[in-house]
């Protein structure tokens, strides 16, 4: 299932290292990672922002962009069509997935919380049909409410602290038209596993609490680390026609 192992051959080695040496600048500020972190910067806004103003255009100092769409999605688009639907994008980064998304069909809005990651989306797909627009999971337009027919959430639930999991679930799933689906992928852990995060993986109850708000958790799937880099959850939830 999708494609394995680190990638290497499509980013190369210099920018692994580059990446690696970002990733030790970036933890040694978190503020989540130290004590009093989670009252500091609750919704680690500031952090995420600082991780963009130092990345001074180079991909490799953001942890989260790979320059493609992620396998997982790209495994999962390939047996669900979504051509012609109106589908979300959440927490868009440089953009990659949201352009898989809008190349199998779906007219595309894309947001992140951090500007200076629109505008390098934007630069980067200047041709894009993508409307990538700057905007807050937890105070999201209201024209956004129950606006698209697919969802797509990836990384984002587990870049946050445990305590917001409940309102970004219900954020998530305002989203959701009658009749649409909300597909979350996220790293895994096991409910007794010890992590240090951030990023903090999700646990199976984390997953199946985001059934709320009329979403009904349809398709779970357990994905093993030999099949992808890091053990992953692919969720699916669907939301009735008549809700």
């Amino acid at each position: 299932m999708g494609r394995k192992g680190p990638r290497t051959e499509v980013l190369g080695e210099d920018f692994i290292e580059r990446r690696a040496k970002a990733r030790e600048r970036l933890d040694a500020f978190d503020p989540h990672k130290q004590p009093g972190g989670t009252e500091a910067d609750p919704k680690r806004r500031e952090w995420f922002e600082t991780v963009y103003s130092l990345a001074e255009d180079d991909p490799a100092a953001v942890p989260w962009a790979h320059l493609e769409p992620r396998p997982l999605l790209e495994d999962w688009l390939a047996r669900h069509p979504i051509a012609g639907l109106r589908a979300l994008d959440v927490g868009c980064g440089l953009g990659d997935n949201a352009e898989a998304l809008a190349h199998a069909g779906a007219r595309v809005v894309a947001f992140d919380l951090v500007e200076r990651a629109v505008q390098w989306a934007r630069e980067r797909f200047p041709e894009s049909d993508v409307d990538y627009r700057a905007a807050d999971l937890f105070d999201a337009p209201k024209e956004w409410r129950d606006a698209f027919d697919f969802v797509h959430e990836l990384y984002t639930l587990q870049a946050l602290p445990k305590a917001l999991l409940p309102d970004a679930a219900l954020a998530l799933a305002s989203f959701v038209a009658p009749g649409g689906t909300l597909l979350v992928i996220s790293r895994a852990r096991d409910a007794d596993e010890e992590i240090g995060g951030p990023p903090w993986p999700l646990a199976k109850e984390d997953i199946e609490a985001l059934a709320v708000d009329g979403l009904r958790l349809v398709a779970l799937e357990d994905i093993p680390a030999k099949d992808v880099v890091g053990r992953h959850w692919r969720a699916e939830f669907r939301r009735e026609a008549g809700a």
